[in-house]
């Protein structure tokens, strides 16, 4: 305690020094908590809403379907095993029918996924009751990316154009009845959604589907050699990988500003060492041991961190509280990016994460002290009270 005391009065004996110090150490503990916040409420958000639109908590995929490989989709088809008949009756699971196809907007030609989904189906959020009803032409939904991108808008006729189980090229009119806005652009971009009964029947392909998306995470362990379980980690993999991939160039800007800091305290502690050497040699004369003032002058550059922490806090809490309750704005064009981002992103501050920051800069702060104070043990008393010290 004695130790702590002494720290603490030399600590604000020195004045502006010790204050720019803590500010400086106080803007890391905020940043870092600030940064890291924002990507974990990020990481949670996305596949949170991934979850409701686009995976569920998990799915079957026939074995020949691969997302990334446009050359399997046409192939990837089975029947439905029928050990989902009854979960998809009761809503539990939604069969998806995918293939490639052609549209033709304004006299263009682009290619998109073709997907059928059931239209009584709660599985996903797809507002695919909007089917529903009688139409003269097929009944179709889309995204807002896909409808901005080919200027469509609801109530549109658009010409589409795929091939059947046989090889076979045919052609309908499908008709816009909605057009859906989400965060998940691989629901939208490039993709028109319509009946899979309707698509089942214009491929042939009867009771087929690609993918099942089942609203629960647990594995059924399903009698089929035609489809394999996908859990939801699988399925949200590539997000994890790009806000690691985020944590690690944003973990740069921490080193950074944590070494600035680092760098302020090791120069304020080898000139404190220098000016001070009477009143070391002084104190090792009137008993002190070299241990003892060695700990003296670490816990000094430790009591920044201290310091900090309570600087940061004043500032730094309304700030986070703030974020946490309004969200970080988006900038505009973020929904081009390929991976879903929301408008709007809640960081989200853990426990583990707050008491996280303060430990490691606690930590880094008392290393940084100890290094120039470890040569206060090479002092001879009689030299210091003299200020021959080298």
């Amino acid at each position: 305690m004695l130790a702590i005391k002494l720290a603490i009065r030399n600590l604000l004996g020195a004045g502006l020094r010790t204050w720019l110090n803590v500010f400086v150490l106080s803007l890391s503990y905020v940043m870092i908590i600030y940064m890291n916040g924002m990507l974990d409420g990020w990481n949670s958000q996305a596949k949170s809403d991934m979850r409701v639109w686009e995976t569920g908590g998990s799915q079957y995929w026939h074995t020949e379907y691969d997302p990334f490989d446009a050359f399997t989709i046409e192939d990837s088809h089975a029947n439905i095993p029928v050990d989902f008949n009854k979960g998809i009756a009761a809503g539990d699971f939604a069969p998806v029918l995918i293939t490639t196809a052609s549209i033709f907007p304004e006299g263009r030609v682009q290619s998109v996924l073709l997907k059928g989904i059931s239209i009584n189906q709660n599985v996903v959020q797809l507002p695919s009751t909007s089917m529903l009803g009688e139409w003269d032409d097929i009944p179709a939904i889309i995204g807002k990316r896909m409808a901005e991108k080919n200027k469509l808008k609801k109530g549109d006729l658009l010409t589409i154009r795929w091939r059947d189980v046989d090889g076979t090229f045919d052609a309908r009119d499908v008709v816009i009845t909605e057009i859906f806005s989400c965060n998940v652009p691989s629901i939208d971009a490039g993709q028109v959604w319509i009946p899979l009964n309707t698509l089942q029947e214009m491929m042939q392909v009867a009771n087929e589907a690609t993918i099942i998306i089942s609203s629960s995470e647990d594995d059924l362990d399903i009698l089929s050699a035609e489809f394999v379980y996908k859990n939801f980690e699988f399925l949200t993999e590539e997000v994890t990988k790009i806000i690691q991939a985020k944590s690690v160039g944003t973990s740069i800007f921490y080193v950074i500003l944590l070494l600035l800091a680092m760098l302020a305290i090791f120069d304020t502690q080898v000139l404190s060492i220098f000016r001070r050497q009477r009143e070391i040699g002084t104190q090792i004369a009137l008993g002190m041991t070299r241990g003892q003032v060695v700990r003296l002058f670490t816990i000094e550059g430790a009591m920044h961190a201290v310091l900090a922490a309570g600087l940061g806090a004043i500032y730094g809490i309304p700030l986070l509280l703030s974020q946490a309750k309004n969200g970080i704005p988006m900038p505009e064009g973020t929904e081009d990016f390929g991976m879903a981002i929301s408008d709007t992103i809640i960081p989200e501050y853990s426990i583990g994460l707050i008491v996280g920051t303060i430990i490691a800069v606690l930590l880094a702060a008392t290393i940084v002290s100890y290094i120039p104070a470890r040569k206060i043990s090479k002092m001879k008393p009689t030299d210091a009270i003299r200020g021959k010290v080298q």
